[in-house]
């Protein structure tokens, strides 16, 4: 029998799938570090302000870390319970947390002096976080069910809510309107509160009770104009503008969705679950464009405003710290200028900058000799020329430096910066007392001219008042000081009636819209 030879075919071995550009990116975040804690990983921030530290939180302890090093640089353990969301304040200089016990403090972050007790709750506080417009307040959360907003500088509540009827776990202030706060409750509803009227502006969730599952997570976009809510593993999109309407609601997690964040533009979201999975959707379709796996169930999450690090804290007590290494052209892009903003002692613990040469003065970056090979001294070898107004400042004449930025060639924005600092150092009383007609009548002109404007109205509204209980007693005794203040009442007056017609017109076309939207729909 003949047998006919069996030809092999050999298939050429199938190619490996190329990553997207946006895959791409996402996994040049490498080469992980991994922080054993002694507890559950529960809050993770990064400050706003270079160079980036951010706080974690676990346990009984804040701890802060440096982001080139990931190396704890301070430690605040002052809590007699479970410390929780550990929040560097914007300019990077002072801590909050709440804890187990109900109580809310404030810690400077270099000295750890405990600054301000905030104790008015009743059961654990989840959530603490400074205002980012309004840094001089602090939001907290509690499972007490109430939501607070505190003055730091006077340690008291200005305002509270009761809205919710179960544990409040999530919540922030709007980064667009600092008089909005936006939180998630286990009453399955999240809510809108507005700080100018104490009351619950919008209420979205909430339905069948019986089947309703506990809000975890909220985020405001940054433009103020939609939100997002996770319950279990669905996350949901939230539409501000028309009245609270869910525009669409997903999944793609297996398990409870613990924590979101945004990129430094809010083009892209990444989620972190208790399924161990990080994923990463464009916001533009909300389709995932990346997913990271991790060891452990994730319970927090966050991403460095500068894109190059992402840390996760996990259920087992590990910190991950992914970190990617930005290209030349990046680094070239940022305004290496805006990294001393929060001051030349931060800066130096932070690690690296260019080389910095603006207008008189000459630096250069020399590498430090002992300590962290990764630590640079800035060395200076001129100092800047201090315009008027800030020599002044700093020789504590304020009357004379309110003098020099009312001339007329003086933006009215120095002016009003000018004025908040006297304001910060109690100076301004001080600045305005014993002035003549002749001194007092650029002050009025300056408060005349700017009243309406809606960048200085709320300062100037302040500034008046001190002014007039200042020289109410000498009024009457100079005609150009009378017209001055008879002007000001004017145009306040104007501009309470504007307001109002704004109002009604708001009211108007905010019907007009829900109609159209009910009629589309």
């Amino acid at each position: 029998m003949d047998y006919q030879p069996v030809v092999v075919q050999r298939h050429a071995r199938p190619a490996a799938a190329k990553h997207s550009p946006e895959s791409r990116y996402w996994r040049q975040f490498k080469h992980p570090v991994f922080i054993k804690e002694y507890a559950p990983v529960t809050s993770i921030q990064f400050s706003l302000s270079k160079p980036h530290r951010y706080a974690v939180t676990a346990a009984t302890r804040v701890q802060i870390y440096a982001p080139r090093t990931q190396k704890v640089t301070k430690t605040i353990s002052r809590f007699k319970d479970v410390a929780r969301s550990g929040n560097i304040r914007p300019d990077g200089k002072l801590v909050v947390a709440g804890d187990d016990t109900g109580l809310v403090q404030v810690f400077d972050i270099n000295s750890r002096a405990i600054l301000r007790t905030l104790d008015s709750h009743k059961q654990p506080v989840h959530v603490t976080k400074f205002s980012v417009l309004a840094p001089t307040q602090v939001l907290s959360c509690s499972d007490d069910t109430t939501v607070k907003l505190w003055d730091v500088p006077s340690q008291t509540e200005v305002v509270t809510f009761h809205a919710h009827t179960d544990y409040v776990r999530s919540g922030e202030v709007s980064t667009s309107n600092p008089h909005l706060i936006l939180t998630g409750s286990y009453d399955a509803t999240m809510r809108l509160f507005d700080t100018r009227t104490s009351q619950c502006e919008m209420i979205m969730g909430g339905g069948d009770t019986s089947s309703a599952v506990p809000v975890e997570q909220v985020k405001m976009f940054p433009s103020g104009t939609m939100a997002l809510s996770t319950a279990g593993p669905i996350l949901r999109l939230w539409d501000l503008v028309a009245g609270g309407r869910c525009l669409r609601a997903f999944s793609n997690h297996q398990k409870t969705i613990t924590s979101l964040a945004f990129d430094s533009s809010a083009g892209r979201l990444l989620t972190g679950s208790l399924d161990h999975m990080v994923k990463v959707y464009d916001v533009s379709s909300y389709k995932v464009v990346h997913t990271m796996r991790y060891p452990a169930p994730v319970l927090c999450l966050a991403i460095s405003p500068d894109e190059t690090h992402i840390a996760a804290g996990m259920s087992d007590g590990t910190l991950s710290v992914r970190r990617r290494q930005p290209k030349a052209s990046e680094a070239a892009d940022q305004p290496f200028a805006a990294a001393l903003k929060s001051g030349a002692f931060e800066t130096f613990l932070g690690g690296a900058l260019p080389a910095i040469g603006q207008g008189r003065t000459k630096s250069k970056i020399k590498p430090k000799p002992t300590g962290d090979v990764d630590e640079l001294r800035i060395e200076s070898r001129r100092a800047k020329r201090l315009k008027e107004y800030d020599r002044l400042l700093k020789g504590f004449k304020y009357s004379a430096a309110l003098d020099s930025v009312l001339r007329k060639n003086v933006p009215p924005t120095t002016a009003f910066s000018l004025i908040q600092e006297l304001i910060h150092r109690d100076g301004l009383r001080s600045a305005l007392a014993g002035r003549d007609d002749v001194l007092l009548e650029p002050v009025l002109c300056l408060l005349v001219k700017h009243v309406t404007d809606p960048r200085f109205g709320e300062m100037v509204s302040d500034v008046s008042s001190l002014v007039i209980e200042m020289y109410t007693p000498v009024l009457g005794q100079s005609p150009l000081i009378d017209s001055l203040f008879m002007r000001l009442r004017k145009k306040v007056l104007a501009e309470i009636r504007f307001q109002k017609e704004l109002v009604k017109t708001k009211g108007a076309l905010e019907m007009i819209f829900a109609s159209a939207t009910l009629t589309a729909a």
